[in-house]
């Protein structure tokens, strides 16, 4: 029998079959199960298509086999660990929703998801949410520098409000028949988001921490929701997360992510420029000349340190 994984909790999974009507079983893994090659806290992910062995007298069957995944995104478990955590797989689309107040989502950390997504050949959205809370001119300002900065480099942008709904109809118009995941920090609004676009989903929503003004996660676990509508689709909604480690960049490629880097790169006096002190750099010339955002190029320096194998050797 065979299905696609819809739920991933940690200690089991559950599968949608492909038979009609499709059935929700409950998976688990034998504890030996892993895929050749990949070190993951989780070998098994929400998204993945997969074989499953007849349920036992529990209600509960054994996962298999997986499908050769079309492609899938990975951050680094830890921020001392070489093993990585499989965000989701066999996906059209990664969204990242951000905020620019309460909470204010790093550059850093959209840079780093954006980056992730490009390395992994997954179109990526950058939603901007909570725009009605930016009501005075210096907001307005930022929203406005924000969504030039991506645009301009050629990444897709929309703006919404999850509480007055503005901007709500045009992204759910965007996700229809495509698999998306869905991230972000705590408190950025992913559940209310999803709310707005899945009438009568009801996923479970919090405050903001006002002492800290950050968000409490709601989110405990990874699950897809299909879109409602004849085009079909899903959501794969993932916890917060408050960094996004990167994994498996090599330094001399890390800058093929950077699309704004990566042009500039072409015309750089060494073909293995890191961009950090070589004479004759295009990149550097184009930061020297405003031409690269300076937020993006310290984002780039951040992976580049990622990316340092002496980072992970434990001392002695």
């Amino acid at each position: 029998m065979t299905g696609t994984v819809i739920r991933n909790t940690g200690s089991h999974y559950v599968v949608a079959t492909d038979d009609s009507p499709s059935r929700e079983i409950n998976c688990k893994i034998k504890g030996n199960f892993r895929i050749k090659g990949i070190r993951t806290t989780n070998p098994v992910a929400v998204g993945d298509h997969v074989t499953i062995g007849p349920e036992g007298p529990d209600g509960v069957a054994f996962i298999t086999a997986i499908a050769p995944r079309r492609n899938y995104i990975i951050r680094k478990a830890s921020n001392l660990s070489k093993e990585s955590h499989i965000i989701a797989a066999n996906i059209d689309c990664a969204m990242l929703v951000a905020t620019l107040a309460h909470p204010s989502t790093s550059t850093t950390f959209i840079d780093r998801f954006l980056a992730t997504a490009t390395a992994y050949n997954v179109p990526s959205l950058l939603v901007i949410n909570k725009i009605d809370l930016l009501t005075e001119d210096d907001d307005r300002e930022l929203l406005e520098a924000v969504e030039y900065l991506y645009s301009s480099i050629g990444y897709h942008v929309m703006k919404v409000s999850a509480k007055t709904g503005h901007g709500v109809d045009e992204l759910r118009e965007f996700l229809a028949g495509k698999i998306t995941l869905l991230s972000g920090n705590s408190g950025v609004g992913k559940s209310t988001l999803i709310n707005d676009i899945i009438p009568g989903l009801n996923l479970k929503t919090s405050e903001i921490s006002t002492a800290h003004d950050t968000g409490m996660h709601t989110t405990t676990f990874s699950e897809l929701f299909p879109l409602p509508g004849e085009s079909g689709g899903a959501i794969i909604d993932t916890p917060g997360v408050r960094g996004f480690g990167t994994l498996e960049f090599d330094k001399y490629e890390v800058a093929h992510y950077f699309p704004e880097l990566f042009e500039e790169s072409k015309n750089c006096r060494f073909g293995n420029c890191t961009h950090t002190h070589e004479p004759g750099c295009a990149v550097l010339q184009a930061l020297e000349e405003g031409r690269i955002a300076q937020s993006r190029y310290t984002s780039y320096l951040s992976i580049l340190d990622d990316a340092n194998e002496e980072k992970y050797r434990k001392g002695y």
